[in-house]
């Protein structure tokens, strides 16, 4: 489960919402849409269950976790960063403005093993 890093939802919704307007269909733009209104779904659950899990921790607990850094800046606060500690950068998603690119680095991103076909 990843909140904000380079694979991680806050990205994926990005990626779909920005490359939707250089698709060539009308139905793909739609379809792109509504993947990055999911992604975004998936952003608050992960949110909602981050909170629920640590909003109660003792300092005894964060540091037992390894917390202990996030929580200096933090607190509960749920913040987009990756799993190894670094801030979301828009710099780990890519929009290229060419269908294919782009649909081949949303596989990539998203662990998915579609075939693209020509569009």
């Amino acid at each position: 489960m990843q909140y904000g890093g380079p694979d991680g939802e806050l990205g994926a919704s990005l990626r779909y919402l920005s490359q939707r307007f250089t698709m060539p269909l009308p139905e793909l733009k739609g379809t792109l849409t509504d993947i990055g209104t999911e992604e975004l779904g998936h952003l608050e659950m992960i949110g909602a269950i981050v909170y629920q899990l640590t909003k109660n921790l003792t300092e005894d607990e964060i540091k037992k976790a390894g917390f202990e850094d996030y929580f200096v800046d933090h607190t509960t606060g749920i913040y987009p960063q990756a799993a190894a500690g670094f801030p979301y950068t828009a710099a780990s998603m890519q929009v290229k403005g060419d269908a294919i690119t782009d649909l081949h680095e949303d596989m990539a991103a998203d662990g998915t093993t579609v075939q693209v076909q020509h569009l």
